[in-house]
């Protein structure tokens, strides 16, 4: 029996309302929350910029410290996610906020490189879980056609909201020498902080489910449990996610490997960006001015997955947003390496931001729509850790052969280029449609 018309618009009304609260209640939130996980993860690459020279680090030491928290990120990522399903998203986020920001705030006692190593990857173990933690809770609350637009809207204001993160920094480091110590301790030191006191704000807003929402009514629990329920009967997903059989399943195998390509081409850059503006700023830019102004390609990316996620949901055309983002994303590194000055370069850095951007939104609504209910908790920790390991080998690699080639950038960024651009090339040919008799993943 056909609906009418006005129980169809009365259920579209239900539906805005749901997507609507979920929008305004928890993505600003939950984006708050992951500032600062980014925030506590990557601010060694401001610190660096005083860091280094204080404790005589070469490139080679720094790469490898930036790099080895995830490696223990990735030991622990699927069992964090798996621990989560069970005790639930509130205490469990909480409790990694609680660990992460005491871990962070200590990394100002390092002194020397085995230290150095050491709390990274401990602070790797601390942070595991957290962003696929969160993906997992966003897929109890967010249909299918949903999901590349409040993915990308949860990335773009983290995005946003992260801009203060670099000037912020640059300000810290200005405190050196106050009560004894450099600016770069005061800087892992303050910005650890609000990772504790927030981890007390999860414990009281958050809600494990929609059926325990206060702020769903009734009759929107009951839609939403019925829209979620179809998603998992009409999606072609991997419903049982046993991590030793992982690799044999094609899909997951192929999301795995574009992941793990641009985590490296990202990564071989991203720790390296306040150093890289400041050798073309040729000793011109301040501490301060580096980071700051390096907030830019950041804002030029969060504006680009927005628009880019909406049209992806409109037309569901996943692949050909992920293999057109990455293969402007490798244009931007490539003009990276070319670029003379500091200016040029920002703008180099905004074209890659800008790719990479329109691509993630539908790199993880493929992967989120991919995953049945029972294997999202360890299938979104497995390739997300998985992916990581980009993180380990991207920093080392620009560190090394920065080393070798005398400190410069060239080689490396030539490197970052071919291996983000075999990520175009991959993610157009292993996201393929699948049969016209199966349902869709991706188009």
């Amino acid at each position: 029996m056909s609906m009418s018309d006005a129980e169809m618009t009365g259920s579209y009304a239900l539906e805005r309302a749901v997507i609507k609260k979920i929008m305004t209640r928890l993505i600003p939130f939950l984006a708050l929350l992951y500032v600062f996980c980014l925030l506590d993860r990557g601010n060694v690459s401001i610190a660096a910029l005083t860091m280094q020279k204080d404790l005589s680090f070469s490139d080679k030491v720094y790469g490898m410290g930036a790099g080895i928290f995830f490696i223990g990120y990735f030991m622990f990522e699927v069992p964090s996610n798996l621990i989560m399903e069970r005790v639930g998203a509130r205490l469990w986020i909480a409790r990694i906020m609680i660990t992460w920001g005491v871990i962070s705030a200590a990394m100002m006692f390092v002194k020397t490189p085995l230290q150095f190593y050491s709390m990274r990857f401990l602070l790797g173990v601390a942070e595991a879980g957290f962003y696929p933690g969160v993906l997992l809770y966003l897929t109890y609350w967010i249909p299918a056609s949903y999901r590349a637009t409040v993915m990308s809207r949860f990335l773009a204001l983290t995005a946003f909201i992260n801009i203060f993160g670099g000037p912020l920094g640059g300000q810290l480091l200005k405190l050196h020498g106050w009560h004894g110590l450099a600016g770069w301790q005061w800087l892992f030191l303050i910005e650890g902080i609000p990772s504790v006191l927030l981890s007390v704000a999860v414990l009281r807003f958050l809600s494990d489910s929609p059926q325990k929402a206060p702020w769903l009514t009734e009759p929107e629990k009951e839609w939403l449990a019925n829209r979620l329920e179809h998603d998992a009967k009409t999606q072609q997903r991997v419903h049982h996610f046993d991590w030793r059989k992982a690799l044999h399943e094609p899909r997951v195998r192929n999301l795995c490997l574009i992941f793990i390509l641009t985590s490296t081409a990202n990564n071989a850059i991203g720790f390296f960006t306040p150093q890289l503006i400041k050798a073309r700023s040729e000793g011109l830019w301040s501490d301060t001015a580096v980071v700051t102004w390096g907030a830019i390609p950041g804002i030029v990316g969060a504006i680009a997955m927005m628009l880019a996620a909406t049209h992806s949901d409109r037309t569901g055309k996943r692949r050909l947003h992920v293999t057109v983002g990455y293969g402007i994303a490798s244009l931007g590194i490539l003009l990276c390496a070319l670029m003379p000055s500091a200016a040029t370069l920002l703008v180099a850095l905004s074209v890659k931001d800008l790719g990479e951007r329109i691509a993630a939104g539908s790199y993880w609504a493929v992967t989120t729509n991919l995953l049945g209910a029972r294997a999202a908790a360890g299938g979104l920790a497995f390739i997300n850790s998985v992916g990581n390991l980009g993180g380990m080998i991207g920093p080392n690699l620009m560190g090394e052969l920065k080393t070798r080639s005398g400190g410069a950038f060239g080689p490396g960024l030539f490197t970052a280029v071919g291996i983000m651009f075999t990520a175009a090339v991959l993610s157009y040919v292993m996201l393929k449609p699948p049969p016209a008799s199966e349902p869709e993943i991706a188009r």
